[in-house]
């Protein structure tokens, strides 16, 4: 836990790339597997589910500090995060442990969820007099279900690779999917031979960055295909030992909330995955997304709902044939060869993304001003020799979307924001003129520079008109500019 704890600072620490996979490098070398495994899981973005209300734990806090709930309010204003405050609040640690990370959480933290509310409160005050300083903060981030650090699973593969040895796409394939923070998982990571997939593991999703420059920039427009770029579920369907599996971009198995795309994946070739966008789809067009989250929503899916919002695979991409990897090919390649396949499996289900040719680039231009009329987002523009990375990566793919709907609103409330913001108000409520009465519609927390949040700070201390606990009612005078896609 304290090494885990010095990882933790280490990354928090500094804003430079290298230094956080330095830090990362050096812990892997280092740590037992077992904890090497769930500081993977965690880094990744895992989070064990909230296990104690966070009323009841704060109100431990307070009778173990020996603070009054209005202190305590306070404090936790002025600090903008409960771990971080429940940490500065509490006393010194009475006692040192070397218990590791992978037995507190096996042993601590997991079976919380079985034990009775009086048996909660003396293993976590137990633990708070046992840990302290960075530990302790990691501790409370953990109970609360709320532990976040800033490096991306890009960044943690590529610390992985470093530290192992093993290529940066193996590594990310093999954490791909359902990982599992145990001992011999990391070891797996580490292993020279990388024939291990797993039969429905699904491959990294290779993104891309949104357009910089002008499209005279790219070079030649023949050597680039643009497709239309569609709001729905980034997903996989991999058919492999006549089984068929589809995993979104989130790494969720999601095989049976679509059952028509599952059953069109029967008539694929057994080594076949196919990358695309579930799209709701009707009459040869695109639903809105709305109609999508209608069927995410449900737990059981009946003929109503499959009838009224039907769903295909915008197909991009074949990353496997045969069952051969062929991200290293030309996407020209690809796409013939993906084509072949749709072809020869004659489902509906399977809907080929179309294919802009481009002799010049004011057709991708004239494609872009009628994506709206299309319900797509914009274009992705793909150079046709460009092969299938892993993660973020610029070059190949570029995503180009299109300008969002704005509207003019008041700025009539604010709240400070949390952790490093505690101390700004960076959360804003805005409103709309409705016959000379604003009346509220939207929150907005993003959008400004740090310099531009100072300074609407300081007009917001100096402009309150009333206090609702930690909002703040200001004059009716800032109008702002938002942005929207909906």
């Amino acid at each position: 836990m304290k090494r885990f704890g010095r990882l933790y600072a280490a990354i928090d620490e500094t804003m430079r790339t290298n230094e956080k996979v330095d830090a990362m490098v050096e812990y892997f070398r280092s740590a037992d597997p077992a904890d090497a495994a769930w500081a993977v899981w965690f880094l990744s973005g895992g989070r064990p589910k909230r296990l104690i209300p966070v009323r009841r734990l704060a109100s431990w806090a307070m009778a173990e500090a020996q603070v009054p709930d209005w202190l305590f309010a306070e404090c936790y204003d002025a600090v903008g995060d409960l771990a971080e405050a429940m940490s500065l609040l509490l006393p010194d640690s009475e006692s040192a442990t070397d218990l590791p990370l992978h037995r507190w959480i096996t042993e601590r933290l997991l079976p919380l969820a079985s034990k009775s509310e009086e048996e909660q409160r003396a293993s976590v005050v137990e633990s708070w007099r046992e840990l302290g300083g960075v530990e302790r903060f990691i501790w409370n981030k953990l109970i609360t279900g709320g532990f976040r650090v800033g490096v991306s699973q890009q960044l943690v593969v590529r610390a992985l690779a470093r530290a192992t040895g093993v290529d940066e796409g193996v590594i990310a394939h093999r954490l791909s999917g359902t990982w599992l923070p145990r001992a011999e998982s990391f070891t797996a990571l580490g292993a020279s031979e990388t024939g291990d997939a797993d039969v429905s593991r699904p491959y990294p999703f290779f993104l891309a960055y949104p357009l910089e420059d002008d499209l005279e920039e790219l070079g030649d427009p023949t050597g680039w295909q643009a497709e239309w770029k569609w709001d729905g579920i980034r997903a996989q369907v991999i058919r492999r030992d006549g089984q068929t599996f589809i995993w979104s971009r989130g790494e969720e198995l999601v095989t049976d909330r679509f059952p028509e795309i599952a059953a069109a994946a029967d008539f694929l070739p057994d080594g076949t995955v196919l990358d695309g966008e579930i799209m709701p789809w009707k009459d040869g067009r695109p639903l809105a997304f709305a109609q999508l989250q209608r069927r995410i929503g449900r737990k059981s899916l009946g003929g109503t709902i499959l009838s009224e919002v039907p769903v295909v695979l915008i197909a991009y991409d074949l990353l496997e044939a045969g069952g051969r990897d062929r991200r290293g090919e030309p996407l020209s390649a690809r796409r013939a060869t993906m084509e072949n396949v749709l072809e020869a499996a004659r489902s509906t289900a399977f809907v080929p993304s179309a294919v802009i040719s481009l002799a010049s680039w004011d057709e991708a231009r004239a494609a872009y001003a009628a994506a709206r009329e299309r319900c797509a987002e914009g274009l992705m523009l793909k150079h046709t020799d460009s092969t299938y990375g892993v993660g973020r990566r610029k070059g190949g793919w570029w995503k180009w979307k299109v300008q969002p709907f704005t509207v003019d609103a008041v700025m009539i409330y604010a709240q400070a924001g949390h952790g490093r913001r505690a101390s700004l108000h960076t959360d804003y409520t805005f409103a709309v003129w409705d016959d000379g009465v604003l009346v509220p519609f939207a929150k907005a927390y993003s959008g400004l520079t740090d310099a531009e949040i100072r300074e609407l700070d300081r007009w917001i201390r100096a402009n309150t008109v009333e206090k609702y606990g930690p909002v703040r009612h200001v004059k009716p005078e800032h109008v702002f500019e938002l942005g929207f896609e909906g």
